[in-house]
């Protein structure tokens, strides 16, 4: 097997695991939504402002560190992210947890986000 098919192979699957880190089911989500969760959406202002959902709160990923705290003050507040296709979503359940958010879930896409939340109590 050539090794560029190899490599390519190994970025596919990279990307597919990001995808899924911290992935929450429909079921999952809508709990945590009737239990308060905030649902955060990790894409540039530039994408939120062309596709936002209603009632999330746009923190983009390279901001998230910095600005977290100011929108979600409570670490154990449910937390529910998502963006276009899940990958930064992913990363930024990953990040959450590092500082200490306790209930955190990656809804994935903007596809995926909005027929859960459209589904939500």
């Amino acid at each position: 097997m050539p090794w560029f098919l190899l490599i390519l192979g190994l970025l596919a699957v990279a990307a597919w695991g990001i995808t899924r880190l911290g992935s929450v089911s429909a079921v999952e989500a809508r709990a945590m939504l009737q239990d308060g969760a905030v649902v955060l959406d990790v894409r540039t202002p530039g994408e939120f402002a062309a596709d936002a959902l209603p009632g999330t709160i746009n923190v983009p990923l390279d901001h998230l560190h910095a600005h977290v705290a100011s929108v979600v003050p409570d670490r154990a507040t449910p937390v529910l992210l998502h963006c276009q296709s899940g990958g930064r979503s992913g990363l930024a359940c990953k990040m959450l947890r590092r500082m200490g958010y306790a209930r955190v879930g990656n809804l994935g896409s903007l596809a995926r986000a909005a027929a859960i939340l459209k589904g939500a109590p």
